[in-house]
């Protein structure tokens, strides 16, 4: 099993509106993807200081399934239309389970 994590930190001036639109698109995917096993997304829970903003957890059997995701175009999609308007950082990891 993969697992892919990435974290986001958005710009200062990203709008709620902005930051609401990138959790709804994402929450699209798992219809659209049926290789996505389990996905959570979501904003930081503002408990500890110096925590990205936002973070996308989402795990597949395999590597193969993995690379679906990541090239699927409509998860590309979100990227260029939602996320990288608004993104300051990001930070990711994929890990075998």
């Amino acid at each position: 099993m993969i697992r892919h994590i990435v974290l986001f930190t958005w710009k200062a001036d990203a709008t709620d509106e902005q930051r609401a639109a990138v959790t709804a698109e994402l929450g699209r995917l798992p219809g659209l993807i049926p290789q996505l096993r389990s996905f959570t997304v979501g904003g930081d829970a503002g408990i500890n200081q110096g925590n990205h903003d936002y973070a996308v957890v989402a795990d597949f059997d395999d590597v193969d399934d993995y690379v679906v995701y990541r090239d699927h175009p409509e998860h590309q999609a979100i990227i260029a239309e939602r996320i990288r308007p608004i993104l300051a950082s990001r930070a990711a990891v994929q890990l075998e389970l």
